[in-house]
């Protein structure tokens, strides 16, 4: 029995691969081809279609690496295919590469408007259903000839291709078939039946009943086939298979909801323009495919990417838009890109939302429920809390099955954040967000449900994704034949609220997670391409710091209001945080652009911000110097979200020679630098406590190999800790007037660093520069703590997190790298320490027992710089710069201040009138996160707070020149919340209660 299952196996696969699928195309005729190329960037369509062309045959190269090639193609339908389907196959030389990662074209007609996209996977273009039979054919297609950055299949080779610069200009490309075929739509159906009970067979257990009814009726259907004449003896064939097809599944069949999808990387492999053109192509497909298939539905996510199609192919836009309407293609997610969310901000990461979702409201009517992130690598405990502060209550991914060491436990739950709130989230059991509806797919979504017995729903998100193309009609196949089949599981094309009302429905009390959603892979990703992550950093800040100061203005002196300007920046940032940019993980080219899209952005906010004062602080005669703190906090003498005269404040404390060092003391905080510059003590004098292990040395700069096992950029290996180097050799250790100044000159690299400790604060400041040269090495600062420490604190959006510092199990071992925002937190009962820091969000933490007298050692790595060479391979490399403050006796509430302040710099302008703050608030646990004027251009004032410390807290927020009384908390994207009690207000004051890491916005009109 068991040969004969084999020899039945075996021959199918032949007999499909070199019979039947062939003759889906029995008869053919070749298209006439010219073509005109560009190296330059991607022409308009109609300089395309005016392009000089010249012929062009199969067999022939073309495409240099990010060129762009039109080809003109054109034929006659002849005479006797009349009453046939007629369709054209165009291959573009693709490989067996999947679609995305090569050449690809979107087809035009002559008069611009686009038909649909080809690529390796969906090479046709419909002629006519039946024909007539002399039908002219003449379509012109924009073709990029993009490199495959895994030629040959090896992955993560170091490659110049990923930037045009560097790409060279050799043929990329070898032009295939261009041709008129007749199909054969029984030959086709054939093969998919075939296809579908093939597949299934092979996942069905090997003694079932089932799988030998099926075994049988496909050897049969074999039998049926003369190979000699497929197509006169396919119908009979199909006849062999109709009635196992048509056995239903049982009632407890397992229940997927398909997802028509195209995950598209806003940038990754490619750069944002080709990004642009990509959703051209798969939107263009979607909508054909919409129409020709009734059952089908497509979703989409990123509003940046119906942007894109908006503003440069409103012919593909008004088709999608028709498609929206109509239901079948769906806006998905609500966010204005599928962004990391470890590093984004408080702001950024509700920002995402608000433009995200408007984008949606404004063009299709369309309010998102689901969030849908289904690539992004982890998510950060405070996301639930935005997720429904946004208007939203599901969640979607998929990347926690990559986890390489512990397998999630559910698929199916409730996911609570730090605040309390929960997000009813699913994971696909597919284990894919590019399902192609194989039956080996959906038997293992079956097999890997974990809620199996209390849920029977599941989600597959299907389509060719990553570089686009989307479903193609042989998954639509698929899907309908296995809408209702013996063995397998049901399948229904659904959009994902649909999928996620019915799953809430059938699961109300789900299981619970807690805290943050750990990516057990690609954690390298919070280091590579640090200028990439201190662009966005900075980028995040100056836009809350514009609003800020813009808002006072108008207030106080009616100076207009930047909403567009403000609005296209933040839509700018946001983009660059999608997850493949701001962690690092894209091609040179991207992170290229990167660097000067931020640089760009900063010249233009610190012009806002620049234009905001001036007109705050005024020009009038006897002017003076007047310092502005965006900061929540005072600083200074300086109230918070205001400006005063500059104070007189005393600068860096001079060093003393000792030891062969220097020693830093303003009275509160003593440092002891020793002669290879490291510090040996940081001894709190009021507390009587030093902060540095004995026998250690922090501010120690530590370089590791860093050669992981795949995924270069993405991924830092466990071994990477097995081999290190202290870097304690000194070029130069000089007393300046601001403190230690520092030299090491290490490989190919050198760092220079500046320890100061500024007077009156217990605060040692460090700033390294390294002008970074090495390959594949990681380059850390390790502080060793003399803090028994079981657990630390990591700011994340809107609050902290607690890792456990400890690996008592595989959950805590696996979190070797991880990621924080401005700051990490160690404590014992009455102390602490803070390492907060201005750009860096990769840290380690490590605890080590010394004796039993002199206890436990707690070590805090920042990770600076990386230097992966895939898919980027000059990672990094040049001068980077680094801001980090070791606070001894911090409580958690000092490093969310310290955090700010490195971050938020103070800003000096003349003028002659002090600025009162335009919002203040009585407790300093509870932080302003923004205040901005509405979008909606009414004039109201809207300000943002949250709890910081972890406690209930209790808040007066007053804002001047607004009415209190008509308060109203609303949710991010500033709309009322109906189901929350309004405000107390006391006198001119809105007096909040707020829960542990509550965050709430407030709407105030003018007075």
């Amino acid at each position: 029995m068991h040969d004969d299952r084999t020899l039945v196996e075996h021959r199918l696969e032949r007999v499909l691969r070199e019979r039947i699928r062939p003759a889906v195309h029995p008869r053919t005729t070749p298209l006439d081809v010219e073509i005109w190329s560009t190296t330059d960037e991607p022409v308009s369509v109609a300089e395309g279609l005016a392009a000089p062309t010249r012929p062009i045959g199969e067999g022939t190269p073309w495409g240099a690496p990010w060129g762009t090639s039109w080809f003109k193609v054109s034929g006659r339908v002849p005479a006797e295919w009349a009453g046939l389907t007629v369709e054209a196959v165009l291959d573009l030389g693709f490989s067996p590469r999947t679609p995305g990662f090569q050449c690809e074209g979107l087809v035009h007609r002559p008069d611009g408007t686009p038909v649909k996209g080809i690529h390796p996977r969906n090479s046709y273009v419909r002629v006519a259903s039946p024909a007539v039979g002399g039908e002219q054919i003449l379509w012109h297609i924009e073709a990029a000839s993009n490199p495959d950055l895994e030629e040959a299949g090896v992955p993560f080779r170091p490659t110049l291709m990923g930037d045009r610069l560097t790409a060279g200009d050799a043929p990329q490309y070898v032009l295939g078939r261009m041709e008129l075929v007749v199909r054969d739509e029984t030959v086709w159906n054939l093969v998919m039946d075939l296809e579908v009970l093939g597949e299934l067979m092979a996942e069905l257990p090997l003694e079932g009943a089932r799988r030998w009814e099926i075994l049988r009726a496909v050897s049969n259907a074999l039998d049926a086939v003369d190979l000699q004449d497929v197509n006169g003896t396919a119908a009979a064939a199909r006849q062999e298979l109709a009635a196992v097809l048509a056995v239903p599944a049982l009632p407890t069949a397992h229940r997927i909801s398909a997802v028509g999808h195209a995950h598209i990387d806003s940038a990754w492999l490619w750069p944002l323009r080709e990004t642009v053109r990509k959703v051209a192509r798969t939107a263009s497909n979607m909508t054909a495919l919409l129409e020709d298939e009734p059952d089908f539905v497509f979703t989409m996510s990123q509003a940046q990417q119906f942007a894109w199609i908006k503003e440069h192919r409103p012919e593909v836009y008004a088709r999608v838009k028709k498609s929206v309407a109509d239901g079948r293609f769906v806006p998905a997610g609500g966010m204005w890109v599928e962004s990391d969310t470890n590093m984004p901000g408080s702001e950024a990461m509700s920002r995402q939302f608000v433009h995200g979702k408007r984008f949606f409201l404004d063009e299709f009517g369309v309010e998102n429920d689901e969030a849908w992130l289904p690539d992004t690598f982890g998510f950060a405990a405070g996301l639930p809390q935005i997720i429904k502060a946004a208007g939203s209550k599901w969640l979607l991914t998929q990347k926690i099955s990559w986890n390489r060491t512990n397998k999630f436990p559910h698929h199916t739950f409730d996911w609570e954040g730090i605040d309390g709130t929960r997000i009813f989230t699913h994971f696909p059991p597919v284990d894919s967000y590019n399902c192609e509806m194989s039956g080996r797919q959906i038997a293992h979504a079956v097999r890997n449900f974990k809620e199996k017995g209390v849920a029977t729903r599941s989600l597959a998100p299907t389509g060719f994704g990553d570089g686009g193309g989307g479903t193609t009609r042989e998954m639509v196949a698929k899907a309908a034949r296995m809408r209702s089949l013996d063995g397998s599981a049901t399948v229904e094309w659904e959009a994902p609220a649909a999928f996620f009302a019915k799953a809430e429905a059938e699961y109300p009390d789900p299981p619970v997670w807690v805290g943050e959603l750990y990516l057990e892979l690609h954690r390298a990703t919070f280091t590579s391409q640090a200028q990439t992550k201190q662009g966005n950093r900075r980028s995040e800040h100056l836009l809350v710091e514009a609003e800020l100061w813009a808002t006072t203005a108008t207030v106080r002196t009616g100076a207009p209001y930047p909403y567009e300007q403000l609005d296209r920046i933040w839509k700018t940032v946001l983009l660059h945080q999608f997850h493949d940019i701001l962690p690092g993980s894209s091609t040179s080219w991207v992170h290229r652009e990167a660097r000067a899209t931020y640089a760009r952005v900063a010249r233009e906010l610190d012009t806002v911000i620049a234009t905001a004062q001036g007109a705050l602080a005024g020009a009038a005669p006897g002017a003076t110097e007047l310092v502005f703190n965006a900061a929540p906090h005072a600083r200074g003498g300086v109230p918070a979200g205001g400006a005063s005269g500059a104070p007189v404040l005393a600068g860096p404390v001079a060093p003393t020679a000792h030891d062969g060092g220097c020693v830093l003391d303003n009275g509160l905080l003593r440092v002891e630098i020793d002669s290879r510059g490291l510090v040996v003590s940081a001894y709190d004098i009021e507390a009587g406590r030093e902060t540095i292990a004995p026998g250690l040395a922090a501010n120690l700069l530590q370089l590791h190999p860093d050669f992981p096992n795949q995924w270069d950029a993405w991924d830092v290996d466990a071994f990477y800790r097995n081999v290190g180097s202290d870097l304690t050799d000194v070029a130069e250790l000089t007393a300046v007037q601001d403190g230690v100044r520092v030299v090491r000159v290490f490989g190919d690299s050198r760092a220079t660093q500046l320890l100061s400790l500024p007077a009156g604060v217990k605060r040692l400041d460090i700033s390294t520069e390294v002008d970074w040269h090495e390959t594949e090495k990681f380059l850390k600062l390790t502080f060793p703590l003399d803090v028994k420490a079981d657990r630390y604190a990591s700011e994340t959006q809107f609050g902290h997190a607690y890792r456990p510092t400890h690996q008592n199990t595989s959950w805590e071992w696996a979190k070797f790298e991880a990621c924080n925002h401005r700051f990490v937190h160690f404590d014992e009962p009455g102390w602490g320490v803070a390492l907060v820091n201005d750009a860096t969000y990769g840290h380690d933490v490590s605890r080590s027992v010394r004796t039993v007298d002199e206890g436990t050692t707690t070590t805090v790595r920042a990770s600076l710089l990386r230097a992966p060479r895939y898919p980027d391979p000059e990672t990094d490399q040049g001068v980077h710069r680094f801001r980090h403050a070791l606070v001894p006796g911090a409580t958690i509430g000092d490093a969310v201040r310290e955090g700010f302040r490195v971050n938020v710099p103070e800003r000096r302008v003349v003028g002659s009138a002090e600025v009162a703050p335009l919002v203040t608030v009585d407790n300093d646990a509870v932080v302003v996160s923004a205040v901005k004027l509405a979008d909606d251009r009414s004039g109201d004032l809207v300000v943002r707070v949250y709890e910081t410390n972890g406690g209930r807290a209790r808040a007066t927020v007053v804002a001047d020149g607004f009415t209190a009384g008509r308060a109203v908390v609303t949710d991010l994207l500033e709309r009322p919340l109906a189901d929350v009690g309004q405000p107390e207000v006391v006198r001119d004051g809105v007096v909040l209660t707020l829960r542990p890491f509550q965050m709430v916005t407030l709407r105030l009109p003018r007075a």
